[in-house]
């Protein structure tokens, strides 16, 4: 095209609404569909050659301009926001996005999102003008625009969930993870009861362990796996995909339901976090443990620092308590301290821990392997060179070192004789560089266990994070009812679990209808009336008639 007939185009509205609008549809379709970036050209440029075949925006028949505000408005909104969602996190969870609005986003440490949601909003704002201008001048546009605004609200997954969700409300059966929820109860205590070290990776599935797919990036874990019990087939459930849905998941047994309309204070941050519910920490705090959580970002984040509180836990610290212990006080990210100087703190509490008499338990929170780049730290830099600042799988091997390197030091000092060890990604990692070889097969958390006499092995069986809760606490000693706490089933034991007898897709369907346990988690957020009809309604129960499968107890490999 002559350049003079290219400089007459710009001047014509048409085609830059065009180009917003095919710009927005180039960066939709490679978003969601996984495509590399330079597909975006050929996808924008058939939406322009479109543009011109059919004269969008100047039909040759054209008809008086007509100021309308069109239906689609609100569509394209919600869809741009599920896009931003998708770019930011991959698999969008609404049950994060309704928990966080409740529980709280003050110190969270995503400043590179903030940019990013901006830009989204900026340029949602040329597209929603952009197509109110070619709705009011071209009438082809004007009478589909609202079959249009329908298709866009029907496939949208946002509007989806929402509908599911609403849905449970007045499903018959709200009571199906309800009747297999088993209260957690510890029957019997070891007479030498074990420390317990937890330590959770952010975002170090187990996937990583591929090494065809990438690399060396989990061999310390793989070492360390080598005289460690490892579960091979810890799968990810619905409302267990983020990091407070993950330490609920594998500390209560239960899928973290977010308090939704149960909340009696909907535009005030909860006060409380599953307060209906036994964790971990409550039953270590019945046994006498000294309970302490460390983590290097801020605990007033998602209403974490509210749940160890309020289950058992004696010391509560994050970014504002470790800080100050830094010796360069400026050595932090944007969450909050890298987790060499974490580790380094956490060696500190152990000592101090182990010179008293009672038995103790450490819940440790990284970040070297947040989405979407990660935080690698300065020890890692100088074992493994510079860090390009995007390629994820270096943030892993840091992840797994610093790991592997804290139990190292623990032992050599002889700080962990008679304590539990406990490796575990808090979820599967959410967007990052290495998304597209991740996605491209099955994907399983980091779940193992070293020490306290747990015999060496992998273990390979169905299962989720559910039953990393009765498991920790029968690698402990503890004997706990029918080897069941909350959802969750010992993988010590020979009993089935619920992703074994039921399928990840049949217990996500139960648990988009459920409304019982969401009620038993938020207990003393419903209000009285409701929750008491709830409980004279339901009958826990292990298994009904129309749901058993008749399957014999699994063999523990």
């Amino acid at each position: 095209m002559p350049l003079p007939a290219i400089f007459s185009c710009a001047r014509q509205p048409r085609w830059w609404a065009l180009l917003i609008i095919g710009s927005w549809i180039a960066h939709s379709v490679a978003t969601l569909s996984l495509l590399p970036p330079w597909t975006m050209v050929p996808v924008l440029a058939g939406w322009l050659g479109l543009g011109w075949l059919f004269r969008w925006g100047a039909p040759r028949r054209p008809r008086e301009p007509t100021r309308v505000w069109p239906w689609s408005l609100l569509p394209i909104a919600i869809g741009g926001l599920y896009v931003y969602l998708a770019d930011s996190f991959g698999d969008v969870d609404l049950g994060a996005v309704f928990f966080h609005l409740q529980a709280g986003m003050e110190d969270h440490g995503g400043a590179d999102r903030n940019i990013a949601a901006v830009l989204y909003t900026f340029s949602m704002v040329l597209l929603l003008i952009a197509f109110t201008w070619l709705i009011r001048v071209d009438h082809r546009w004007r009478l589909s625009e609202r079959p249009l605004a329908l298709l866009l609200l029907a496939s949208n997954p946002l509007f989806y969930g929402v509908g599911q969700r609403s849905a449970s409300i007045v499903t018959d059966d709200g009571a199906w993870l309800e009747r297999r929820y088993v209260a957690p109860v510890i029957n019997e205590a070891p007479a030498d009861p074990p420390n317990l070290l937890l330590l959770y990776l952010e975002s170090i599935e187990r996937t990583y362990a591929d090494t065809e797919r990438f690399g060396d990036a989990y061999a310390d874990l793989a070492a360390l796996g080598q005289r460690a019990r490892v579960f091979e087939g810890i799968q990810q459930l619905d409302n267990t995909g983020w990091t407070m849905a993950g330490m609920i998941a594998t500390q209560c047994g239960a899928p973290l339901m977010p308090a939704g309309l149960l909340h009696d204070s909907q535009f005030e941050p909860l006060g409380k976090v599953v307060p209906g519910v036994d964790c971990l920490g409550d039953l270590l705090d019945e046994q006498g443990y000294h309970l302490t959580y460390m983590g290097g970002a801020s605990t007033a984040f998602a209403g974490k620092g509210i749940f160890y509180e309020d289950h058992g836990f004696d010391r509560v610290m994050g970014r504002e308590e470790l800080s100050p212990r830094l010796d360069d006080p400026d050595y932090l990210n944007n969450w909050g301290l890298y987790d060499d100087t974490l580790y380094d703190i956490t060696v500190e509490e152990v000592r101090q821990l182990s010179q008293g008499e009672a038995p103790w338990a450490i819940v440790n929170l990284s970040l070297t392997g947040h989405a979407p780049e990660g935080y690698p730290a300065r020890r890692c830099e100088q074992r493994q060179g510079d860090y390009d600042g995007i390629d994820i799988l270096y943030s892993v091997k840091c992840s797994a070192w610093l790991a592997r390197d804290l139990i190292d030091r623990l032992e050599d000092e002889g700080l962990l004789e008679n304590t539990l060890v406990v490796i575990a990604s808090d979820h599967l990692t959410m967007r990052v560089s290495a998304w597209e070889q991740l996605v491209s097969g099955e994907r399983y958390n980091t779940f193992m266990l070293l020490g306290n006499d747990v015999p060496p092995g992998n273990v390979d069986r169905s299962a989720s994070t559910l039953d990393v809760f009765p498991t920790i606490l029968e690698a402990m000693s503890f004997e706990i009812d029918e080897h069941r706490a909350g959802l969750g089933v010992s993988l010590l034991s020979p009993y089935p679990t619920l992703v074994e007898q039921h399928g990840v897709e049949n217990v996500n369907t139960r648990m988009r209808e459920e409304t019982a346990l969401q009620n038993r988690l938020w207990e003393g957020l419903v209000p009285e009336q409701q929750h008491d009809e709830e409980a004279s309604t339901t009958e826990q129960v292990v298994e009904t008639p129309e749901d058993a499968t008749g399957e014999q107890p699994a063999d523990v490999q």
